[in-house]
């Protein structure tokens, strides 16, 4: 079977690289992904699948099932693309003015569609299913949490899940792995300063939200450096201070927002209690008024220490025992994937795209982001060779 895949994989490079460029060619932003989906159920029809739309909104799930009854695996991929102006030049760059595959969910639909029409000619040899997911807003708000509410993970009831991102900080053709954390859980808050507006030139008239929120920006920091363990990673970063408009105008009210990853569960618990308690203080030290609003977003990515092993097996037997590695710290970016990790055993692992001599070296998110395509069959034979192997059991 083994020698099968590779041969079939192999012949249908052309089939991934163009899907790839298909879809980077016309990305979709999260919950607009119409045409997206149109063309993912499409092609899954086409090749023997049961196929359900409108999932979440703008997902699709394909189904194929083996010629005998047993195991359910998942695989998943991410299908928006993000509000981007693209920069690369290529031929097949985005016709859809502002928008971007710039986060590698063009690839990411490539390898799951490849990994779906090579199963779906030999699923005779499959016992069992397998659930292809293709999932909209993973760059927010958060579609995975909607596909499971919706029912992705049942009928039939899914036993384990994998998925990949595509990773510019790894060698083209590695893969990075983790048995716990790979990526950070992703909050997010916003707050206002209020005071009392007046003259720059009297500011003992006025009460400056200003000098309270720059207050607050720099103490937050000592949560992090003063009160948590140096070995539980954390970063809050406030990314947005707006305030004003008139360089002689104390301003009424200062605007910000910002995010705050960890991995440590107990410490998400605290950190908004600790940031509450900071704001509050300086700003009723100062004669503020505040609102501080926290949303906990992403929880962190944790893979399943036992099945990762498991994956870690059958990609160092593909590719080698030199080219998959257990990533020496964790993301602090985050992924909703993590949704699906929360109730099924799985995976989620890094696909190096690294690969200086083509000057593939942007950081995703990059207006001049772009994927080495000689990595999309790698992918497919890392999806397939797991699925045939867990199905097998």
């Amino acid at each position: 079977m083994k020698e099968i895949l590779k041969e079939r994989i192999s012949n249908s490079k052309d089939l991934f690289v163009n899907l790839r460029r298909h879809f980077h060619k016309h990305p979709e932003l999260g919950y607009q992904e119409h045409e997206t989906a149109k063309k993912i159920a499409e092609l899954l029809k086409e090749w023997g699948l049961e196929v359900q739309e409108g999932v979440a909104t703008t997902g699709v799930v394909g189904v194929l099932k083996g010629n005998k009854v047993g195991r359910t695996i998942a695989i998943r991929a991410d299908i928006d693309a993000l509000p981007i102006k693209e920069a690369t030049g290529l031929e097949f760059a985005s016709q859809n003015e502002g928008v971007m595959h710039a986060c590698s969910h063009d690839g990411h639909i490539a390898m799951c569609l490849g990994t779906a029409k090579i199963l779906s000619e030999i699923k005779e040899h499959l016992k069992g299913n397998v659930k292809f997911i293709f999932q909209p807003a993973e760059e927010g708000p958060g579609g995975a949490e909607k596909m499971i509410e919706e029912g992705v993970l049942e009928n039939p009831s899914v036993d384990a899940i994998i998925g990949l991102h595509i990773w510019p900080e790894i060698e083209s053709g590695f893969v990075g792995i983790s048995k716990g954390p790979i990526m950070a859980a992703a909050d997010r808050y916003e707050m206002t300063i209020k005071g009392l507006g007046g003259h720059g030139a009297k500011p003992h008239l006025a009460i400056d939200p200003i000098i309270a929120a720059s207050h607050i920006v720099t103490t937050l920091q000592s949560i992090v450096s003063r009160e948590l363990d140096p070995l539980d990673s954390t970063v809050i970063s406030n990314c947005s201070f707006n305030s004003g408009n008139r360089f002689n105008v104390i301003p009424e009210e200062a605007n910000l927002s910002g995010t705050v990853r960890t991995f440590n569960p107990k410490i998400r618990e605290e950190v908004p209690r600790r940031m509450e308690s900071i704001i509050s203080g300086i700003a009723n030290s100062m004669r503020c008024k505040y609102d501080f609003k926290y949303e906990y977003y992403y929880p962190a990515t944790i893979n399943d220490k036992e099945f990762t092993s498991y994956f870690e097996n059958i990609a160092k037997d593909i590719l080698g025992q030199e080219k998959v590695f257990e990533i020496e710290r964790p993301s602090m970016g985050a992924e909703d994937f993590s949704f699906y990790l929360e109730k099924v055993p799985g995976t989620f692992f890094f696909l190096g795209t690294k690969n200086e001599e083509k000057e593939i070296n942007k950081p995703i998110h990059h207006p001049e982001y772009t994927i080495d395509e000689d990595i999309l069959p790698i992918g497919v034979e890392l999806f397939c060779s797991m699925v045939v192997d867990f199905l097998k059991e």
